[in-house]
């Protein structure tokens, strides 16, 4: 959503109302800011206390991505095992019909908590249950090792702003392509202007369609959470902040979303982003399942871990892939008719902006 301060900057002189300008909204943001720091850190805790190891690697699953973040998972510990179950009440069925995106974000969960298992003493090995649609991991001890992408979990995030366009080198597309490797998911790395410039095209018809769906802009509305005061009381949504728009009052975001969520503006938008990005990567699963989705989760965090890693940012474009009408004609543009590209992804160097936020792990436990 390309809203400006400027844009609610002029209506809050309209109607009378500052911008971040009371206290309240100034003690909204010290919470929010007292709740970034206690989520997005490393903890300590006993690795003899095998009780608390398995709280804490719920807190590593939790920082991973989810479509809307809309957290869209439970767990359940076991003596030996986690099992990781998709929420149901949190689907999102106008931009996610068949749960594909709530699938990848179950695998999300599950690399982190594979990453942090291992950090921990703890070799997790994941089996899927199809039946349940349910992922156990079972966890083994083993010697410590805390991995690189393990430490780049609490710097992760979906950088929705604008990059620097520079090209990354050889090594670090190399190392992208380490990263996402395994669970039979194929990469796709388009870093030449010209494809970028195609998957721009493919973007813009995508994001058209479903700026014209009035249930999608519905479904993306209910999930932005426009104040830092609603952020941190709800833990979940996409904080307006986290995208370089304004925090504003809840009431007033809803009044402008209408008027400055356009077609137009969110189009020129991705032009920007994709033209400052570095390169595009698109991930193809091995099989068009729920199994076959997760694995495309945890080489998308993998991936972002090593970005993350690098100092490279990284964002979803999946329009491409989410408008079902247009999926099969991108994947005949990636060269490959009859699969399904799963996630479409920018990646390039740029700033930080703040983080979103989370439920507490005592709300996720089955």
């Amino acid at each position: 959503m390309e809203v400006t301060r400027r844009h609610f900057g002029a209506l809050s002189l309209v109607l009378g109302v500052p911008v971040l300008g009371s206290a309240c909204s100034t003690e909204a943001l010290t919470s929010y800011d007292e709740a970034v720091r206690e989520l997005w850190r490393h903890g300590r805790v006993d690795r003899s206390d095998a009780a608390a190891v398995k709280r804490e690697l719920v807190r590593y699953a939790v920082l991973a991505p989810s479509s809307h973040n809309t957290q869209c998972w439970r767990f359940g510990i076991e003596p030996q095992a986690i099992t990781l179950l998709p929420d149901s009440t949190r689907r999102c069925p106008a931009v996610d019909p068949d749960d594909h995106h709530l699938f990848v974000s179950l695998g999300c969960a599950a690399e982190n908590l594979a990453q942090a298992a291992l950090a921990h003493g703890r070799k997790a090995e994941a089996t899927f249950d199809a039946q349940r649609g349910a992922l156990r991991m079972a966890l083994e001890a083993t010697q410590p090792q805390a991995s690189t992408l393990f430490q780049a979990i609490p710097q992760r995030q979906s950088t929705r702003g604008e990059y620097d366009g520079k090209p990354l080198s050889a090594d670090e597309l190399r190392a992208l392509e380490r990263a996402a490797s395994g669970g039979g998911v194929q990469l796709i790395l388009l870093t030449g202007r010209a494809a970028l410039e195609k998957v721009l095209t493919f973007v813009v018809q995508g994001n058209s369609a479903q700026m014209r769906d009035a249930a999608f802009v519905e479904e993306l509305k209910a999930w932005i959470r426009f104040s830092a005061s609603d952020a941190v009381r709800l833990g979940d949504g996409l904080y307006s902040a986290s995208s370089g728009n304004p925090s504003v009052p809840a009431w007033l975001g809803r009044l402008m979303f209408g008027q400055f969520f356009t077609e137009k503006g969110e189009n020129d938008k991705y032009a920007r982003h994709i033209r400052s990005s570095a390169g595009i990567a698109v991930f193809v699963g091995a099989d068009n399942d729920r199994a076959g989705w997760i694995e495309v989760g945890r080489a998308y965090e993998r991936f972002a871990l090593q970005a993350t890693a690098m100092g490279v940012r990284t964002a979803h474009l999946n329009q491409p892939v989410e408008v079902a009408a247009l999926r099969p004609v991108f994947a005949g543009f990636l060269g490959i008719a009859g699969g399904r590209p799963d996630l479409v992804v920018r990646f390039g160097r740029g700033p930080t902006l703040p983080t979103s936020l989370r439920r507490p792990v005592q709300a996720m436990l089955a």
